[in-house]
């Protein structure tokens, strides 16, 4: 049992029967009157996010998250199937739990899995991917606007915006959090 004077950012807990990780939290004591813990927090299965204030003496079951590094191995129409390092098993997983949380994903990459009481609700790509352009206009001579993009097309479908220079068949690091391209590689 957690209380709510312990809050801290990333803390997960069970709430009206939901899981719920702390956004931003904040200890409010007013002159008058009681202190009080104004939260803001995201549901982790749906991602919803409310706010919420609660006495910092109210108690919380914690909710523990459980998070595996397993290789995507393939999709077979709406499964995507994730390999465990150690056992080997295959973990087929819903397009909707994945999102568009794989499209920067390519075959053999780790992904980390999350997931609460054995059921999947996320997918965590890694950080920084490496990436073949497959299709991009070229850049043309003269064109050098500072922080000029063009639209390129990833081997894995994802469309992102690249400067002028990066050209096909360039390998590219991209940001999967932000989807912005990082450097040419």
């Amino acid at each position: 049992m957690i209380k709510a004077k312990d809050f801290r950012n990333g803390r997960t807990f069970e709430y009206e029967n939901g899981v719920y990780v702390v956004v931003e939290f904040q200890h409010v004591k007013p002159g008058k009157g009681a202190a009080f813990v104004r939260t803001k927090m995201k549901n982790v299965i749906t991602g919803g996010i409310i706010e919420k204030s609660f006495n910092p003496e109210e108690k919380f079951e914690e909710a523990h998250i459980e998070k595996k590094n397993m290789q995507y191995s393939y999709n077979d129409g709406d499964l995507y199937y994730f390999m465990d390092q150690e056992t080997y098993e295959l973990l087929p997983i819903g397009k909707d739990e994945i999102g568009d949380a794989l499209k920067f994903v390519k075959e053999e990459m780790i992904c980390m899995i999350l997931s609460y009481k054995g059921k999947v609700f996320g997918i965590e790509p890694p950080t920084f991917v490496e990436l073949a352009i497959s299709e991009t206009e070229p850049g043309f001579a003269g064109n050098t606007a500072t922080g000029a993009t063009k639209p390129a097309t990833l081997e894995t479908g994802a469309v992102i915006q690249v400067p002028l220079f990066v050209n096909d068949t360039d390998i590219i690091r991209v940001d999967t959090r932000t989807g912005e391209y990082m450097e040419r590689v």
